[in-house]
């Protein structure tokens, strides 16, 4: 709490939480050839595979996003290669959490050039959160402010300045293949959103 003369600021806080309605999974594939050329096209054949199997699964085709396309040698000593490695990456928006399950266990089964690397969850809607979260800050702000005023003897007049900082946000959750063996395995949880407000306020 600061206090001038004729002015007196104090922060409140504001914290809401929600179930998530949304999941991303990372997840791409692996290959190794003796060529560059089949490294590539063993690489594309297996995406196109796992893309197939996720939109099977339930993903919208448009909900799928490449975000890696990579190739490379590897050296059995340097510079002697040994091999070249292929790999795609794709993130996989999933709308409707009673698939979660199916979907990771449909991805891991496309075969031994899987790689899942990871979900996030994040509500949709973080703009009903937000509201909420600085409705309660800004309250709790002129409930400090009231009853400060009321110890100092003063009255509040009108607002003169307001700052809010956003705390929280998506927490991911690491998962690996191992997730197809317990159907219940993946676990939403809840996503915090936390607003600090620092309201200045003229003292009468």
């Amino acid at each position: 709490m600061e206090e001038t003369r004729n002015q007196i600021a104090v922060v409140g806080q504001g914290a809401v939480s929600a179930a998530p309605d949304v999941m991303r999974l990372t997840a791409g594939v692996e290959v190794r050839r003796a060529t560059a050329g089949e490294a590539f096209a063993a690489a594309r054949a297996a995406a196109a595979k796992l893309t197939r199997t996720l939109i099977g699964a339930g993903v919208a085709a448009d909900d799928l996003t490449t975000n890696e396309l990579s190739l490379g040698p590897e050296y059995e000593s340097y510079p002697k290669v040994s091999g070249y490695r292929g790999a795609q990456g794709v993130e996989a928006v999933v709308r409707d959490l009673s698939k979660a399950d199916r979907i990771i266990d449909a991805a891991a089964a496309v075969g031994e050039e899987v790689r899942l690397n990871g979900v996030s969850f994040e509500v949709s809607d973080r703009t009903r959160l937000m509201e909420a979260a600085r409705a309660a800050a800004f309250k709790d702000a002129a409930d400090k402010a009231r009853h400060y005023a009321a110890l100092a003897g003063r009255r509040l007049g009108n607002v003169v300045e307001i700052t809010e900082e956003i705390t929280g946000g998506p927490i991911p959750m690491h998962v690996s293949a191992t997730l197809a063996e317990d159907k219940a395995s993946v676990n939403p949880g809840r996503q915090n959103l936390g607003i600090n407000v620092r309201v200045v306020y003229e003292l009468r």
